[in-house]
């Protein structure tokens, strides 16, 4: 059926109000509107920096064929209301800049694509090792575990971090594609991401609910592939995700509303569960199962409507528009709760900032106290314990290195003279080598004079003789020894995929909420579909 050609009335609000009378709805682009509302509002606001929102959507024209649909094409119809607000440049470009991004994705050949997993399966392996061993990392990111409060938490063994960050690293990777539309790669990522989950002990795992988004996200990729002989298997998957939102949420998610202020922050993610338990009734058979569960999807999806008003309302505040909707969805539409959220998210990331310089700091001193024999780094809690004694820092530190970081036998070798000597003697080593390192370093950098050249020629054992203390005895078998770690540790570091590392790191924002940050608009498309198919099936 063709689409009608009669003009139409479009009702306007926010930076002019107004009724536009006779819009050619099948001719006008959003150009159009945003240079005749441009033009109404007095030539106040330039056209290329209008936001028009309609139906709690952003109209925007995302390319090249975009700018050529029409404002019927776009959805917009006679009668519809249109927010209109003034963006800033910043927000243009920043928009710019995404959509450039993503239109710059490239295919990869499958040698490629396998070699790129592999990468990052190593990376995510060696930074979990590094976090779970308690050795040194580097100084740029240091990943940390929290809970929903945003509290430093530790969960279990050794061997359990060590798959819990594992874990949270591959599967922030995969999110990652998934944002990119690469649904094969990322279910690649994701899968690696349950294998490292699932070396973590049970009990420890079932009070967190990363794993049953895991098992969510799994579940999307195969449907966003339309792999049907896949989704039509899902179902454990989709039941363990349930389960597992039981023991962390709490029954009727009593527990995540109390953590989270009485906020549904979680509803989103509850939508998506819905939707594929409807999609793998359908494809297994079980319509009437399939209805039941897309129709209470469909409920949800309407109450994560975000209202055009009280979205342009925190658009006016300065906040970005992502966060804005965010902040209401996860807030059931309440303008003060949503404004609390902000506040709090933006307090959160001023903490988690000046945490991360705090222990940038922390690093950098653990290196330069060097490793234990087995390769940790000197535990600065117990540092601070003998330093409250009346113990010199540097001296402790050299105490609990050598006797990995036992507070006791460091305590023991402080207070007995002879040991006391022995670990001065291995600080003024430490103290030397790193005076003579920075010296090298300088001497490559700094020209030598002619003057110079000729001492150095004349006598050559001069300048080694000066940074050397005569009164101290030659480095003894366990100087060499930290010798040879600290060559290990810095051909270690030589080794690193720091691109990679660099990347997965990066893509742990720390924002506790990101989860689920789902903007449903896929997921209303999918209801609509699957709604339609049972109907024809009648």
């Amino acid at each position: 059926m063709e689409p009608e050609k009669a003009p139409g009335k479009l009702r306007v609000a926010g930076i002019w109000c107004g009724a536009l009378e006779e819009v050619p709805l099948d001719s006008w682009t959003l150009d159009a509107l945003r240079e005749e509302i441009s033009r109404r509002s007095g030539g106040r606001h330039p056209p290329e920096y209008i936001n028009l929102i309609s139906g709690g959507k952003v109209l925007r024209d995302d390319g090249r064929c975009e700018e050529r649909k029409s404002l019927l094409q776009l959805g917009l119809k006679n009668n519809s209301k249109i927010l209109a607000s003034a963006a800033a440049p910043a927000e243009e470009r920043d928009r710019a800049a995404a959509a450039e991004a993503l239109a710059a994705q490239e295919e990869v050949s499958e040698a490629e694509r396998s070699r790129r997993l592999n990468r990052i399966r190593a990376a995510a392996e060696k930074l979990s090792r590094s976090h779970a061993e308690g050795s040194l990392p580097p100084e740029d990111y240091h990943i940390e575990l929290e809970n929903q409060a945003g509290e430093k938490v530790m969960l279990g063994t050794e061997t359990d971090q060590r798959a819990v960050m594992m874990g949270l690293m591959l599967h922030a990777n995969g999110k990652k594609l998934m944002k990119l539309k690469n649904y094969g790669d990322a279910l690649d990522v994701l899968l690696m991401a349950e294998e490292a989950f699932s070396l973590c002990n049970p009990k420890v795992i079932q009070m967190v609910d990363n794993v049953p988004i895991l098992e969510i996200d799994i579940v999307w990729c195969y449907f966003m592939r339309r792999d049907i002989s896949l989704l039509s298997m899902a179902g454990l998957r989709l039941a363990k995700a349930r389960k597992g939102f039981e023991h962390s949420h709490g029954k009727d998610s009593t527990r995540m509303l109390l953590l989270q202020s009485g906020r549904h922050v979680e509803a989103a993610i509850y939508l998506r569960l819905e939707l594929l338990e409807g999609v793998v009734a359908y494809h297994n058979g079980h319509f009437g199962q399939s209805r039941v569960s897309l129709t209470s999807a469909q409920a949800r999806y309407s109450k994560l409507q975000v209202p055009d008003e009280a979205f342009s309302l925190l658009m006016g505040m300065g906040y970005k528009e992502q966060e804005s909707k965010r902040a209401l969805r996860m807030s059931s539409q309440d303008i003060q709760s949503a404004l609390d959220l902000l506040e709090e998210e933006k307090e959160r990331k001023i903490r988690r900032r000046q945490e991360n310089m705090l222990r940038q700091a922390e690093i950098m001193e653990q290196k330069m106290y060097g490793m234990t024999p087995q390769k940790k780094a000197v535990d600065l809690q117990q540092l601070k314990v003998l330093e409250s004694i009346g113990f010199e820092r540097t001296l402790a530190a050299e105490a609990l290195r050598v006797n990995e970081n036992d507070t006791q036998k460091a305590l023991d070798d402080l207070t007995n003279p002879e040991k006391n000597s022995e670990l001065q003697l291995h600080v003024e080593r430490r103290r030397q080598r790193r005076a003579s390192r920075i010296n090298r370093e300088e001497a490559d950098l700094v020209p030598r004079s002619a003057s110079q050249e000729e001492a150095a020629t004349t006598n050559p054992d001069q300048n080694a003789a000066s940074s050397r203390d005569s009164n101290l005895p030659e480095a003894s078998s366990s100087s060499r020894a930290e010798d040879d770690m600290l060559q290990e540790f810095i051909a270690e570091e030589e080794a690193r995929d720091e691109e990679m590392e660099n990347e997965i790191a990066g893509q742990i924002t720390g924002d506790s909420l990101v989860d689920y940050d789902i903007e449903v608009q896929e997921e209303g498309e999918a209801i609509a579909e699957y709604l339609a198919l049972l109907n024809s099936v009648r």
